[in-house]
């Protein structure tokens, strides 16, 4: 199979897009960055409280547990919309998107640090175990940096830039996501 990526008719450089040609090839990215956020928000607050060795004062334990949890939940379900409902879509043009690659490849590597971060903030809710900010820190210090990348790296590839190389302005107009 060849490694070459085909491009539609109709495809733009991005140093030649309009400022309204730019917004419609940068929506995704506009998009996927607002869901980044709260799980970048989410993830502060709790690495926030393990590098100060103090929980912030106006969270409860029970609710800066739910914090994680949450975080967990959510970024699992996102990960699973991704890769049933848009990655496909996305990889039959960019190879950032397709299976044993990058983004996918980083899923993975998230997936399983969202496990122990779970089981963690499982125990502590269930006080099979105490809460321990240093604990806490070490399991989240096992996959940070790949989540922080991830999180940077897909809006990279679904801006405006690279998504003018390999869709037309139709095509995305069209695009459901």
């Amino acid at each position: 199979m060849s490694n070459s990526t085909p491009t539609p008719e109709g495809v733009q450089s991005s140093s030649k897009l309009s400022p309204a040609d730019f917004r419609i090839y940068n929506r995704l990215a506009e998009r996927m960055d607002l869901f980044h956020n709260n799980f970048r928000q989410s993830w502060t607050i709790l690495y926030n409280a393990c590098t100060s060795k103090r929980r912030p004062k106006h969270l409860s334990i029970h609710k800066f547990l739910t914090i994680g949890l949450d975080l967990c939940a959510h970024l699992e379900v996102h990960h699973a919309i991704e890769e049933q409902s848009i990655f496909p879509h996305l990889a039959q043009r960019m190879p950032a998107f397709r299976k044993g690659v990058g983004l996918i490849d980083q899923h993975r590597q998230i997936h399983a640090g969202l496990e122990k971060l779970n089981v963690y903030l499982e125990e502590c809710k269930g006080r099979e175990r105490e809460l321990r900010l240093e604990e806490l820190k070490a399991v989240m210090d096992g996959f940070g940096d790949v989540l922080w990348r991830h999180l940077d790296e897909e809006v990279r590839e679904l801006g405006a830039e690279e998504m003018s190389k390999y869709w037309s302005l139709e095509e995305m107009r069209r695009m459901p996501m």
